[in-house]
């Protein structure tokens, strides 16, 4: 009997997307003939308490504290190979446990759903400590330099753009799938609607708006709630707040502090079958997290963005805006006004929900687990200084 391959899927606790991501491959994996072991790990559980710490709550903080100087930073450092020195450099003094296990596991393949462990495996790779292939997925509709790698035997992105742009960067073409973003193979259920709503406690002939407030954050979701509430149309809200107790008492408040006239509200708090929501949904108000927007696109979900965090957020959003699955509001009054005059306007919406059909990748996970089992050559594209020095001259030149 043909030995089944060993599998190591790598991501990093910045934010939820990369470990969704990786679940969903290991969910696949764990139901596909060839592989005889699977092991998902964050691999920043396995590096010491400080860098830890900072590594994972410095996203949050930026987000949260100090977005301008967020989107500064992303853009000021998206140029291949700029910061790749002093952050080799931290991610080498912090991961020795995370290269132990490495080497101990000895994988076939390694999948990383974030850059940090990536450029971790390919030193690995340069210095022939391992032999396992190399495949990165990146999570965002947008490309950035940090996803580069100076060793790697495959590349999967959501978008033909992305590979064009990598081509035009110089790596091989026939090294990168375009296989969209993975997602929980529970997106691509779609079922009769009526009776999922049903199943869900919602009418099942009216509109359904989902919101998800964990990512919106407390006091937007409110102001959400208070825009929404001026709709005409006889509508349902389901706001999601996630684990934030806080948000989802403040939300229920809000909901009961004046009376709607045909916008009924659903508040709810951390929810497990996600998919099933949005399914049922014909319009999400989120910002657009990569997974997120991959997640509404499986489930052919247009999108209302609001306030998207400059940098990747900021690109994804440009990328939704311009393949017609999603509106913009600026400012969260004039939310409620622009969702009702969508509504209003049924062809539209349903032009935005054959875009976000088309858009969609439901079976990315499927995709890019059968390319890691077909892959046969083992032999790792290497990217030199001179080809590094050749990639950023482009970018400064662009």
């Amino acid at each position: 009997m043909k030995k089944g391959k060993k599998v190591l899927i790598l991501s990093a606790s910045a934010g939820t997307g990369h470990l969704r991501a990786a679940s969903a491959l290991e969910t696949v994996c764990r139901s596909t003939p060839g592989v005889d072991e699977v092991v998902n790990v964050d691999a920043l559980a396995f590096t010491n308490k400080l860098f830890r710490d900072f590594y994972s709550k410095l996203y949050l903080t930026l987000v949260q504290d100090a977005p301008t100087l967020l989107g500064w930073w992303y853009e000021t450092s998206d140029e291949p190979w700029k910061t790749d020195k002093m952050r080799f450099l931290l991610d080498r003094l912090n991961t020795r446990p995370l290269v132990r296990l490495i080497s101990s596991f000895q994988p076939d393949i390694t999948v990383c759903t974030h850059f940090m462990p990536a450029e971790i495996i390919s030193h690995l790779i340069t210095k022939k400590t391992i032999q396992a292939k190399l495949s990165i997925v990146v999570t965002d509709y947008d490309f950035h330099a940090m996803w580069l790698s100076r060793a790697f035997h495959r590349y999967f992105v959501a978008l033909e753009e992305t590979k064009a742009y990598l081509t035009l960067l110089g790596l091989p073409a026939e090294r990168i799938t375009v296989s969209g973003i993975p997602v929980d193979p529970q997106f691509g259920h779609h079922g009769d609607r009526p009776s999922l709503r049903r199943k869900l406690g919602l009418h099942p002939d009216r509109l359904v708006i989902l919101v998800t407030a964990g990512a919106l954050g407390v006091n937007p979701a409110e102001q959400v709630v208070k825009s929404l509430r001026q709709m005409t149309q006889k509508v349902q809200v389901v706001v999601i707040c996630g684990k934030n107790p806080e948000a989802k008492a403040r939300v229920e408040a809000e909901v009961a502090r004046v009376p709607s006239r045909g916008v009924e509200f659903v508040v709810q708090g951390y929810v497990e079958d996600m998919p099933e929501w949005m399914a049922a949904a014909d319009l999400l108000i989120s910002k657009p997290g990569g997974m997120t927007s991959a997640e509404a696109m499986a489930s052919h979900l247009p999108m209302a963005i609001y306030d998207p965090i400059p940098g990747q957020e900021e690109r994804n959003s440009d990328q939704l805006l311009e393949k017609g699955v999603a509106i913009k509001c600026n400012e969260i009054t004039t939310l409620g006004y622009k969702v009702g005059r969508l509504f209003s306007e049924p062809a539209r919406l349903a032009r935005m929900k054959e875009a976000a059909r088309q858009m969609g990748r439901p079976q990315a996970a499927q995709t890019i687990v059968k390319t890691l089992l077909a892959e046969s050559d083992s032999t790792p594209v290497r990217v030199d200084m001179g080809q590094q020095e050749e990639m950023a001259e482009q970018v400064r030149k662009r």
